[in-house]
This record gives C-alpha cells, structure tokens and sequence, in this order.
C-alpha cells in the first residue's frame, strides 16, 4: 500500500540544494561547504536553521532601518512634495552597479539586482507609490519591463495606446511611463519615436528585456489554429516559425500581445502569441513555448519622464537632429562631425519624416555619455550650431543587465 501524501508543501532545504534520501544536507562551515561528502546530522541542521533564523532578523531589522533612512532622505521632509520629486533614477543605478560589483556569489548577478531593485521600490513606496503608464492591457512584455525597472511597489496603469502613455505623463496623471523603442530582430519602432516630434517628454532611463514568444490558446492542437493575434512586432519576430508551423493560419495584428492573449481567450479558433504571465492572465496553453525566430531575441523600453537626470557615471544621451536641406550633398557629415572631433561614440542612429515637408527629415541618435560630460558637451554646443532642430531628448543611466 503506497504510503499516504502528507498536507501542504515540501520545504526545500535552506541552502537550496537538494535533500539527499536519508534527510541530511551538505554542512557550510566557516571556509564554506565542507567537503562533498560532508552532510549534516539532525541535530547540525537544527543549528544550521537557527542560524538561518538569526541572518533572518538581522536582515529585517536592517531592511527597516534603510526604509527610515530612506525617510529621511527625502520624502518625509517634504510634507508637499510627491515621491517622483525624490525619485532619482541616476542613484538606483549607482546603487546597482555597486552591488553587482561587490557580488561574490552564490547568488547571481541578476538575482541580487532583483532584490534590490524590489528593496528600493518598497523604501520609495512608504509614503505614495510611484505611478507608471505602460501600453496595457495587463500582461505585455511592457508590464514586464515597469517591473524590471520599477520593482513591484509602483502602480502600474495599463493604456491602451503608446499616445495615451505620453499624454498621461505629459498630464501628471503617471509619474513616468514605460514605451518600447527597439527590437534585436525586427529594428525600430517608429509610432514611438514620431510622438517625440510632438512631446515635450524626457527620456529617463532604458530597459533591456529578452523576449520570449509563445503560442497560446484554448485548443488541444496546431491543426485547430484558425489566426494567430498578436503585436504586428510579435508577428514579425516570429514570421519564420508561423511560416513553418502555420502557413495557412491568418495572422492578425492587434493593439498589443495582450489583445491578441484576451481574444484568443473569448474566440473559438484564435491563438496569440504572447508571454506567459500573458497565458496566466488570461486563463490559456501554451501550445508551443519560445516560437522567436532568434535565440537572442531583445526589446529595448524607454522610461518616459518630465525632467532631466544628472550624470550617473555610465549614461547614454538620446538627441533629435535636423538641418536646413537634408537632401544637400554631404549635409548629414556635416552635421555630426563634431562627434568624431570630440571622441563621442555614436551607437545608433534612425532617420524619420520631419512632418515640414515631403522628403524631409529628422534624425534620432544615440551617444555614449551624458550631456554634461565635458567631451559630449563641447560636441553639443558644436552640434547646435550646425542643426536647424536640436534637442536632448534625455541623458540617462544605461540599462543595468
């Protein structure tokens, strides 16, 4: 007779490691594990517990006494102002990069800027959380990316267009808003960068996601798949896998992965394409997991905010560039040739219609360095002269991981 399961979840040892069949566990002494065969008795895990239990405390005792720190430093002093008026997206990344630096392991390096990214929210939090306007509905990549950058204290509003995320900050309804900007696979995306022709809105910080896609829906098969609904992006970035899996399958593009996830929920037939809290949301299979047609498929997000930062010591400055005759020989060399001069390193650069007249157009680009570096700028102050349309759209720290 099978023995009978016991209520409630089996706890995993505290070290993380699996429990070996007789129940004892690896012993950590003050060098670190003991030797590979060393386990602990019953009685060596008891204390091994307690002093987990200790590490516990002080842990929490410390936790609390940053979160009064935290207090003091800002918003408690300020009984009129807001917590975005406190918020310095320059000292987060500090504080990142100096964790990372002084990480000796075991935990990983994206594990720890997990953990204190979610300590810094919870600290920011204490008075008012942060607002964070993001293209909706919930359980996009974009949901995805206010987390990595906020942490989870903040209240994220779901839009349901990336305008509506501009305006809401333009507004001071959100504090910041959250846009995608870029994919590794399929390239720019172009309505983001066209409402910064129109906004006056800086760029605050940046977000590096890997993406990955999966195929979702109600059905128990491929064959049952009548459209696929996703983000005309999410499409594209797997076009090769749909060619290959669903050729006759109609593709449909919707307002976000999220759409595509809700009406392959209410519609007999659909599928979408989409991430898995997506499927958690709404309540579908996954079919087929990581359907991305490249294995290092990334979207980068831009932070949207009303001001701008001061340095952080590894920083990026975003500008929109213009000149007189964009159509006259050599007129673009001209006008970044200051760059070259001064040693500034130019990452990217997207060229858009400027909206003045036909054939004209204004230019996007990305730099290393933040406008107040003494190099970038003298570069700027050159680049202004030559430049019939000059703004720095932002100079912001660089994605930590």
């Amino acid at each position: 007779m099978a023995p009978r399961a016991t209520k409630g979840k089996t706890k995993k040892p505290p070290s993380g490691r699996r429990v070996s069949g007789s129940g004892k566990t690896p012993v950590r002494g003050k060098a670190g594990i003991a030797g590979k065969g060393a386990v602990a008795t019953a009685g060596e895990l008891g204390s091994l517990r307690a002093d987990i239990d200790a590490v516990d405390e002080q842990l929490h005792a410390l936790l609390n006494e940053r979160a009064r720190l935290a207090q003091r430093a800002g918003i408690s002093k300020h009984q009129d102002g807001h917590t975005v008026d406190f918020y310095r997206p320059e000292r987060e990344a500090q504080v990142l990069r100096r964790a990372l630096e002084r990480n000796p392991g075991p935990l990983r390096n994206e594990e720890v800027v997990r953990l204190f990214r979610e300590i810094m929210s919870a600290c920011l939090a204490q008075e008012e959380p942060l607002k964070v306007a993001f293209l909706g509905p919930e359980g996009t990549f974009t949901q995805q990316a206010v987390f990595r950058h906020f942490g989870h204290s903040v209240r994220a509003l779901a839009l349901p267009t990336v305008d509506e995320v501009f305006q809401e900050v333009e507004a001071g309804n959100a504090d910041f808003g959250i846009v995608a900007i870029e994919n590794s696979s399929e390239g720019t995306i172009t309505n983001t960068l066209d409402r910064f022709l129109i906004s006056p809105l800086h760029i605050c910080g940046e977000v590096e996601l890997r993406i990955h896609h999966c195929l979702m829906g109600k059905m128990d098969a491929l064959a049952r798949v009548q459209r696929v609904c996703s983000h005309s992006q999410a499409l594209a970035q797997c076009r090769g896998w749909l060619d290959e899996h669903l050729p006759e399958a109609e593709r449909v593009p919707v307002a976000s992965n999220a759409e595509g996830a809700r009406r392959a929920r209410d519609e007999q037939g659909t599928a979408a394409i989409a991430g898995e809290t997506a499927a958690e949301v709404y309540g579908l299979g996954i079919l087929v997991p990581e359907i991305e047609d490249r294995a290092d498929n990334a979207t980068r997000f831009l932070v949207l905010g009303r001001k701008l930062l001061r340095p952080s010591g590894a920083d990026r400055t975003t500008l929109l560039l213009s000149i007189g005759d964009t159509r006259s020989p050599g007129a673009l060399h001209r006008l970044l040739e200051p760059l070259a001069r001064y040693g500034i390193s130019m990452s990217r650069i997207e060229s858009r219609p400027s909206r003045r007249r036909k054939w004209d157009y204004v230019f996007f680009i990305d730099i290393e360095g933040h406008a107040e570096d003494a190099g970038v700028r003298k570069a700027l102050a050159a680049l202004k002269k030559r430049a019939s349309l000059f703004r720095v759209l932002g100079s912001y720290p660089r994605a930590v991981l």
